[in-house]
C-alpha cells in the first residue's frame, strides 16, 4: 500500500463530526505521540534502555496511530500525505546538502544563505 491509498483508506474510518474536523486529529496526533513517548522512557525505567519485540510490537501499533492521526489532519486540511512526505525528502536532502540536518528552526537554509550574503559583503566591503 503506497502512502496515497492510506490516506484514502484512513479517511474511511474517520467518524468524528465534521465541526472538530482539524481539531480531532491535531488533539489525537499529540495524544498519540505522548504514548509513544511514555513507552520510550519506561523502556528506561523498568528496563534499563533494552528493546523488546514486546516494546517493538507496542511502538509499531502506536505509530500506526500516529499515522492515522496525520492522515487525518492532512484531509481534514485537503492536502495529499505524498506531497507532505515528497516535501518533506526535499527539504532533508537540502539540509544534508547545506549540512544544516543538525540545528533547530524551520529555515536553516535562510540562515546559511543570509550568513554567506554577509561574508560576501565583509569580503567585498572590508580591507582584510
Amino acid at each position: 500500500m503506497n502512502i496515497r491509498e492510506y490516506q484514502n483508506r484512513a479517511k474511511e474510518t474517520a467518524i468524528y463530526p465534521e465541526k472538530f474536523s482539524i481539531m480531532y486529529p491535531t488533539l489525537g496526533l499529540v495524544g498519540e505521540a505522548g504514548e509513544i513517548a511514555n513507552k520510550v522512557k519506561k523502556i528506561y525505567r523498568d528496563n534499563n534502555g533494552e528493546v523488546t519485540d514486546e516494546f517493538i510490537d507496542a511502538i509499531k501499533s502506536e505509530i500506526g496511530d500516529v499515522l492515522w492521526y496525520c492522515a487525518a489532519l492532512a484531509s481534514d486540511l485537503k492536502i495529499d500525505l505524498a506531497q507532505i512526505a515528497e516535501d518533506n525528502i526535499s527539504k532533508l536532502n537540502k539540509r544534508m546538502e547545506t549540512d544544516t540536518l543538525k540545528g533547530s528552526g524551520d529555515n536553516r537554509e535562510r540562515v546559511v544563505e543570509i550568513i554567506s550574503d554577509i561574508q560576501v559583503f565583509s569580503d567585498d566591503t572590508i580591507d582584510w
